[in-house]
């Protein structure tokens, strides 16, 4: 019994949220969301719908304890990066890099 759940296009640096998915890879489910629901890190939020949407998916087959589930898999990849540019002095402009993000966490079961 496995369940998957992926974001795409977060505007949030991948970095940013790989903090918060380093503290939550390999524990039960009950403790991430407990952790993620106590951090006061704004990626934080996103991941804690990420894993209770993880969560839903996997009770989709069928009757299913949530004791019995962890974090199997969690990462973060790089999305596309949007271009803005700013006005700097004598006429020069400096761009700015916002990036984004692809995250994805996988749920899986004690066999």
């Amino acid at each position: 019994m496995e369940g998957k759940a992926s974001l795409k296009h977060v505007r949030m640096a991948p970095r940013k949220i790989r903090v918060v998915l380093d503290a939550i890879r390999q524990k039960p489910v009950e403790l991430a969301l407990a952790q993620l629901s106590l951090s006061d890190r704004r990626a934080a939020s996103v991941v804690h719908k990420l894993l209770a949407s993880a969560v839903a998916n996997v009770g989709q087959g069928g009757d299913v304890d949530t004791s019995d589930l962890y974090v199997s898999e969690a990462w973060a990849d790089q999305g596309p990066t949007l271009r803005r540019f700013r006005p700097r002095a004598m006429g020069r402009a400096t761009r700015i890099n916002k990036k984004t993000s692809h995250v994805t966490l996988v749920v899986s079961g004690l066999e």
